[in-house]
This record gives C-alpha cells, structure tokens and sequence, in this order.
C-alpha cells in the first residue's frame, strides 16, 4: 500500500508503501533507527538520506521504495516518538495524581530528550518543520481531551471550555520549557526543571482552592 500526503510546500512527506511483511518492516525499522543516530549526530538538516542508506547498508533506491525523501523519514520518526511517549500519557490520565502526576511526565520527557535517539533535534526544531506542526497540534488536542474529560472530576464547577483550554495551555508551557532546559548544560537543566515543577503544583492549587 502507497500513502501519499503532500506539505503545504508541496512536498510528498508520507510513506511510499506501508510494510507488510516481515522483513519490508525490518527495513522499514532499520532505516528510521539509522536515520535517527544520523539526526542525533548532525541534527535534521545536516542528515542526508544518502548517508542514511549508507549506514543501513542498502542502496539508495532501496530507500526511497519506502521514504520519498527526508521529511518523509522525519515524520515517521516523529511518529515513532508520539507513539511511545503516548503509553506515558495514558499512565498520566489513568491516576492522574496532579501532586506527583506531573513531576513525573516532566521527568519522562527529559529523560526522552536527553537518550531517544533524534528526539531533540526533531522536535527542538517543530516550529521551523511544516509538516511536523499538524501532527505536533493534533497530539496537542488529544491529549487535552483527555485529560479536560479527567480534570472533571477534580474541578467539577470549571467551564468545560476553560477547562480544555487550560489542559493544551499546561502541557505547551511544559512543552517549551523542556525544550529550551534541554539546551542548557545538566545543573541548569535541573534547576529549571524543578522551578516548573513548582509552578504547575502552585497553579493547580490555587485552582482547586478556588473549587471549594
């Protein structure tokens, strides 16, 4: 199967074919982990799909029968991150312990930062990545879904609107900040780490001392 989306560029960012058997998804796998050690090595725009195919050790047009080019590659990595990162959101919603919750999701995050391969340079770079903002945004919502339909039960007399609001607000605050600490040598990392632990915790409870 062929899939096919183009970027407002008009660049084809998708999979030219989705693996079926086992040894196209070997390929499949193996191509996005080498990608993401060259992308750790010399970031998205310094990668090249030649080397790519290098260190994989197949041709190139090997390559591009399952990636059209770059962006492609990127997104799926992308794709890739949201998909093991998500399992932590869930854990998150399930207890959804707002004292502890949080201060572990931050750390979960850092530590994704700091060892997933190509993490950093993808999402450090979001911004500037056309065709990772609609996927970053769209993950964004989901996750503010939930949590607001969680968030219920802790501030019931919240307007539900405000309440999804302040869930894409929170985790975008935390979003950028991670961003910007992950760029900062370790001692000042963890210092701003824990002074936005400390916000979130001050913010949450001047909320829910306004519910009583």
């Amino acid at each position: 199967m062929t899939k096919r989306t183009e970027s407002r560029s008009g660049v084809v960012i998708e999979q030219r074919r989705t693996p079926v058997q086992e040894r196209s998804k070997d390929r499949v796998n193996l191509i996005l982990s080498v990608a993401a050690e060259v992308i750790s090595e010399v970031g998205v725009e310094g990668a090249k799909t030649s080397e790519i195919a290098r260190r994989a050790g197949i041709s190139l047009a090997s390559l591009y029968r399952y990636f059209p080019n770059k962006s492609a590659i990127v997104k799926a990595i992308a794709e890739q991150h949201i998909e093991k990162l998500d399992k932590q959101m869930k854990s998150f919603v399930q207890d959804f312990d707002l004292e502890h919750g949080f201060d572990q999701l931050i750390d979960t995050y850092a530590r994704f930062y700091r060892e997933e391969p190509g993490y950093k340079e993808i999402w450090s770079g979001v911004e500037a990545m056309p065709e990772l903002q609609e996927l970053d945004l769209g993950q964004l919502y989901d996750n503010a879904q939930d949590i607001s339909e969680k968030a219920r039960e802790v501030f019931p007399r919240m307007d539900q609107d405000r309440l999804w609001l302040i869930c894409v607000m929170l985790p975008r605050i935390c979003s950028g900040t991670l961003r910007l600490a992950m760029n900062m040598d370790e001692p000042k990392a963890a210092m701003m780490l824990q002074e936005l632990k400390l916000m979130l915790k001050a913010y949450l409870r001047e909320k829910g001392a306004r519910q009583k």
